[in-house]
């Protein structure tokens, strides 16, 4: 038997070719898998009903930012890792101090700029002076002897004799609090993951036609 083995064309055009195919394949697959996840974590975030402005806080990035590379990768991350990272795990919360937990009821209002109202914050603001209720199977109280305003907040009594002045409370005491569990953001990336060697396959197969 004889065999006879020619080569047709410049083999080394073609295996260039086919390295640049490859490379435009990985590159633009890893910004797909990127920007999907990223627009998956978005989704995610909103469905909890955890603010458009904290969905916003997911980024993402391929590298080399410039130029394709059969090692490309693709880099998805969040602005604000700590609050995702809460959302994402449901810690349990405890005091730096160790004593309380001091949550706001509804009576507190909000603090200013999105920042978390603390009772000396309020105190400050209201210049009422909150006082201690120990409760023995229930949360604990910072309450204000004042009454609640239109808008159901606890303010100063204007009343000289006293009347429709009220105990209202203002913070909840608890030891600890267990963060609910409202994303599954490794449940979105495993399935990117999961689709990453789908989509080179399909963009090498386009690069090449």
């Amino acid at each position: 038997m004889k065999l006879d083995l020619s080569v047709t064309g410049d083999i080394v055009t073609a295996m260039r070719a086919e390295i640049l195919a490859g490379e435009k394949a990985v590159t633009t697959a890893m910004r797909a898998a990127g920007n999907g996840l990223k627009s998956d974590w978005r989704a995610q975030i909103t469905r909890a009903r955890l603010g458009q402005r904290l969905s916003k806080t997911i980024r993402s990035k391929t590298y080399p930012a410039a130029g394709e590379s059969l090692e490309a990768a693709a880099l998805v991350w969040s602005k604000a890792p700590q609050i995702i990272g809460a959302h994402d795990a449901g810690p349990l919360i405890r005091s730096k101090d160790g004593f309380w937990l001091a949550i706001p009821t509804p009576a507190a209002g909000k603090g200013t700029r999105g920042k978390t109202l603390t009772p000396g914050d309020w105190e400050r603001r209201r210049g009422l002076r909150l006082r201690f209720i120990y409760r023995r199977n229930s949360p604990s109280l910072l309450v204000a002897d004042g009454r609640l305003n239109s808008r159901g907040l606890g303010v100063a009594s204007r009343s000289k004799t006293g009347r429709g002045r009220s105990t209202v409370p203002i913070f909840l005491l608890v030891p600890q609090v267990k963060l609910a569990k409202r994303l599954d953001l490794a449940r979105d990336a495993e399935r990117a993951q999961a689709a990453v060697p789908g989509l080179i396959v399909a963009r090498w197969v386009d690069a090449r036609t």
